[in-house]
């Protein structure tokens, strides 16, 4: 089903067919907006979602041969990327889950409870058993990244709080005290995190070997000028998360409403506003509701693998591109979509780009595997 996706990585080559026929050798191509256009479904899953519950979080391992969802209906469900196969069910019924996080290994995640406790389980999907638990935040987890460069992660809590923790060991390794609910993101070196706080509508970025001590950089997301033309008082979209892309410079500002922010991450300053869509919290009166808060999904928004390019969802299942470097000018300038993707059924509340190929997928009440058309219909 996959091909290669030729932004990240030139020796990546082989591809498969969805049929899962043999593999063959060709050329990397570059995203553009005239490919992303033609993107469609090639692969959907309509049986591995309980009806009126919704997936909540999908990962990639690092190679791009995996996927996991993870959804309220209290499932794990493992894919194929290559093959465009479902591989297995894992209930965690007695638990929950929630942002389901590949580690560095294809056969082990992380993930959040939503019942018992606010324990963070890490999970084998191999032979399904538990392998270490992570315990001490005392609320809801509502973000948890992996570390992209060791078996270290962090975790954001309605605690108010950010630990830091490591795979090997059970007790937290820091722990961050904030005034506001956090949604977190390394960046790609990892040794730089943001914690975003929608009380203070503002992200603060630390050095990781400077864990407990201030910020060395603080951004203020002040969009009041242009949210008053929408109502007033002009009501601040809720952050739902954060993604810096793979050159560092930018950190994605995703949220619930009509519009994400694209932030310099080296001044501060936020210099996109991607606009054109409808947010998700728009789709509260679904079936499937979700309410705006910092733990919606946290993965509705995005960056493909060249950092060139952010994929949306929306309240309506359209699929949203943003051409982010094409745009210069000043700050809080609006962009608009360069490519608009039709084909998901209900609100598109999950999505991600393959890591390595050209492949997206995006979930809800279903699951959606995308490819270029002409990929597609091989």
């Amino acid at each position: 089903m996959a091909n290669p996706l030729p932004t990240t990585s030139t020796s990546q080559t082989s591809s498969t067919s969805a049929s899962g026929g043999s593999s063959t050798s060709e050329t990397p191509i570059p995203l553009t907006p005239a490919l992303l256009s033609t993107f469609k479904p090639a692969k959907v899953f309509n049986d591995r979602v309980e009806k009126g519950k919704s997936v909540t979080s999908i990962s990639f391992d690092d190679r791009g041969e995996h996927c996991v969802t993870s959804s309220d209906d209290e499932t794990l469900q493992l894919y194929n990327c290559r093959t465009g196969k479902h591989v297995k069910s894992i209930n965690s019924k007695k638990y929950g889950v929630h942002l389901a996080r590949f580690t560095h290994r294809s056969s082990t995640v992380i993930y959040a409870s939503t019942k018992e406790d606010d324990t963070i389980r890490y999970h084998s999907l191999h032979d399904n058993k538990f392998l270490q638990y992570f315990k001490g935040h005392k609320k809801k987890v509502v973000s948890l990244q992996m570390s992209p460069i060791d078996d270290t992660f962090l975790s954001g809590a309605v605690d108010d709080s950010v630990r830091l923790w490591d795979l090997r060991t059970p007790t937290s390794q820091g722990h961050l005290k904030v005034q506001g609910h956090p949604v977190v993101a390394y960046d790609l070196s990892g040794k730089v995190f943001a914690v975003a706080l929608n009380e203070r509508a503002a992200v603060l970025l630390y050095d990781i070997r400077k864990f407990d001590q201030k910020p060395f950089l603080t951004v203020t997301v002040d969009d009041t000028a242009e949210l008053s033309q929408i109502s007033m008082p002009p009501r601040v979209p809720v952050i739902t998360s954060l993604e810096f892309n793979n050159q560092g410079h930018y950190l994605l500002v995703g949220t619930a409403g009509d519009v994400h922010y694209v932030v310099d991450s080296f001044t501060g300053e936020v210099r996109k506003r991607l606009v054109g869509h409808e947010g998700l919290e728009r789709a509260s009166d679904h079936p499937i509701g979700m309410v705006p808060e910092a733990g919606i999904s946290g993965q509705e928004v995005g960056w493909t693998p060249d950092g060139n390019y952010v994929v949306s969802g929306s309240a309506t299942g359209q699929i949203f591109t943003w051409n982010v470097p094409e745009t210069g000018g000043g700050l809080y300038q609006n962009v608009y979509p360069c490519a608009v993707l039709s084909g998901h059924e209900g609100p598109s509340r999950v999505v991600g780009f393959n890591p390595r190929f050209a492949q997206l997928c995006s979930a809800g009440n279903q699951v959606a595997f995308w490819l270029p058309e002409s990929l597609a219909e091989e």
